[in-house]
Order: structure tokens, then C-alpha cells, then sequence
């Protein structure tokens, strides 16, 4: 046992520092992802040492020492995503009627082919904007009845896993759907007219995430999302950026997106609202995400039941409230984060500028 728990608290201490570096290789910042499962080894590990280690030897108070070490550098990564942190986002309250909207995320998956479930659950929700991805032909004809009650669309069929749909109930316009860093996969840029309301920007992105399979490096990532956040911090309107960003919301790139961009993140101080892995209860990761700027406060923020996919879908409905949402603050940008966000967008040819601004 006492070898098993050396072991542990060695392998611990490695993953630990290894997300230290913001090298781009999939292999190191995979490691952003499950900092929560690093923690709760780390408890378990250090709850052994305590309990059944001898406490007369030094080695035992060297590896509780680097257990405790482990628990306290994972745990500052996502305390700001649990309920003992300060939401960043205020809540609404009161019964006057405001101009809001309520956006359905829902990360399909491809192969699968349980249409009939996202139906129902859109059926049920009466989602204003339902943004669905990996989405293909397939999925564009299992989708078309929407159209009765969502007749504002914007549609993308890929065979390649990113696909994407958007279904709306609110008028949309000035939409264009773009590559910016990647010729097969699409972004989508338009505005959203809320009912009594402002029109609003609505950013949907989908990058490709850091893996072995499908880009050794997170750089297309990370640059697409670096390109987005520029483009609306001096926007005019509010601005909603969503989708599934394939990157976890306490990660070094999606920290700097919302320092970037200025915009909230409504999870923050409430939970972590994992939408993948659906059919993995203990490797659950937040990587779908609806980030807004300060006109809004929380109406609800909820994870909806399994279509099906390797992923929950996830549904945050927003007030439009910007008095009380200047009372809001946005993460605080720091002098190295310029310098960062240019050495992102350092591998792309694309500007800031190449982003569809809608309305302006």
C-alpha cells in the first residue's frame, strides 16, 4: 500500500505541473481537461497517506505535503465553476417583462440517429434559437419539421463532424456563414432580433479540439476562438458567442477568450454543468458553452436530458437587462494576455477583422 500510494502521489505531482506549460501539443493541454478527476485522486490519495501511512517517517510528511500540494493548484483551476465561488453573472429577478432569449445548444453527434429525441426535446423546451452541430444531410432532413415553429435558419451540412444548424423563432439577418481558420469547418455570424427587444450578435463557433486524431496542436483552435473574442469586444449591440468549443471553461485559452472578448460566463459561481462525456458519469467535462456580453443577466442555465450523443445538450436563457447587467464584471485582462492572444493568432492568416460583424 504505502508503494501504491508513493506512486500515486508521484504520477499526481506530474499531471499537475504538466498543464503548466501553454505549449499547444494536444498531449499537454488535454490535461486542462480533467482537473476535477486530478483532484478527487489527489483527496483520495491524500485521505490514505493520513490514514494509513506511518506518521514518524519524513517520507510520509513529504508525500502529504505534495498530495496537499496537488488538491490546492487543481482546486484553484475550478473553484470559480462551483457553487462556493460569486456568480459572475447575476441572476434576474422580478416579475417584470423583459426582452430575453432562450438558446438550446446540442452537440448531435453525427452517427447518431435519435432525430426524434432532439425533436421532442425542443418540443418540450420551445427553445428561440436552437444551434445544433455535427450536423450533415442526414440530420438536415431529420430536422426540417422544426421549420413550422422555427422558420429563420441558417444550415451547413458536413460530413466531417461539423456540421451546423441554427433554428430560430426570432427574425434572423445580415447571417454568413464563414471558415476562418480552417476550410472544412464553419462558424456562423448573424443577428437576432428579440421579440420587443434589441437585435443582438450571435456568434456560433465549433473549433477542432487538440487530439491525436484530428489536429496534434490546439493552435486552429485557440486562434479561432482568439479571432472571435476581438471581434466583438467594441461591439455595439449585445453579443452572445456559443457552441461547443471542444475546450473546458476554466482552461487557459477559454480564460483568455473571456478576458479577450469581455464577455460572462453564466456557469461561473454555479456549477460546471458538464455537457461531455454523456455516457461517462465520472469523465464529464463542460466544453458547450453560451458566453454573453454585460446587457444580460441569468434567467436559468440548465443541462438537459440525453439525445443520444456524447453529449448533454444545455440551455441558458437570457434577460436583457442592461442596467443591472453594468453591475456585472468581466475577468479582468492582464498585461501578458495581448501578447498571448497575438502569439494565437500567429498561426492563422485570418484577422480579427475577417470576422462577420453583424449589423455593423
Amino acid at each position: 500500500m504505502t508503494g501504491i500510494i508513493s506512486i500515486l502521489t508521484c504520477l499526481l505531482a506530474l499531471v499537475t505541473i504538466a498543464p503548466i506549460s501553454t505549449h499547444p501539443a494536444w498531449w499537454v493541454r488535454v490535461w486542462d481537461f480533467p482537473r476535477l478527476q486530478i483532484l478527487a485522486l489527489a483527496l483520495l490519495t491524500l485521505l490514505l497517506n493520513v490514514t494509513l501511512l506511518p506518521w514518524s517517517s519524513p517520507w510520509v510528511w513529504g508525500l502529504a505535503v505534495v498530495n496537499l500540494a496537488c488538491v490546492i493548484y487543481q482546486a484553484r483551476w475550478i473553484y470559480p465553476y462551483t457553487a462556493l465561488s460569486k456568480p459572475q453573472v447575476l441572476d434576474f429577478t422580478g416579475y417584470e417583462k423583459k426582452p430575453r432569449v432562450r438558446i438550446l445548444v446540442a452537440n448531435v453527434l453525427t452517427p447518431n440517429r435519435h432525430a426524434e429525441k432532439l425533436l421532442a426535446l425542443a418540443a418540450a423546451e420551445r427553445p428561440d434559437v436552437l444551434v445544433a452541430v455535427e450536423t450533415d444531410g442526414w440530420w438536415e432532413q431529420q430536422l426540417a419539421p422544426l421549420e413550422q415553429d422555427y422558420p429563420y435558419t441558417l444550415k451547413c451540412p458536413q460530413d466531417n463532424l461539423y456540421g451546423m444548424h441554427v433554428y430560430s423563432r426570432l427574425p434572423l439577418s445580415d447571417a454568413e456563414i464563414q471558415y476562418l481558420v480552417d476550410k472544412e469547418i464553419p462558424s456562423m455570424h448573424m443577428l437576432v432580433q428579440l421579440d420587443n427587444g434589441p437585435q443582438v450578435r450571435l456568434h456560433c463557433v465549433h473549433p477542432m479540439p487538440p487530439s491525436p486524431t484530428e489536429n496534434d496542436e490546439s493552435e486552429d483552435r485557440d486562434a479561432e476562438l482568439v479571432l472571435v473574442g476581438k471581434s466583438v469586444v467594441d461591439a455595439k449591440t449585445p453579443v452572445i458567442v456559443t457552441g461547443d468549443l471542444n475546450d473546458v471553461a476554466w482552461s487557459t485559452t477559454t480564460r483568455l477568450f473571456l478576458k479577450i472578448s469581455g464577455l460572462l460566463d453564466p456557469r461561473r459561481g454555479r456549477g460546471m454543468y458538464s455537457t461531455f462525456h454523456a455516457g461517462y458519469p465520472f469523465l464529464r467535462w463542460p466544453l458547450d458553452h453560451v458566453f454573453h456580453s454585460d446587457d444580460f443577466v441569468l434567467g436559468s442555465l440548465r443541462r438537459l436530458p440525453s439525445i443520444g450523443s456524447d453529449h448533454f445538450p444545455i440551455m441558458a436563457e437570457l434577460v436583457y437587462s442592461p442596467k443591472k447587467g453594468a453591475q456585472q464584471e468581466s475577468l479582468q485582462r492582464e498585461s501578458e494576455d495581448e501578447a498571448l492572444a497575438q502569439e494565437k493568432l500567429a498561426s492563422t492568416d485570418a484577422t480579427p477583422a475577417d470576422v462577420h460583424a453583424p449589423g455593423a
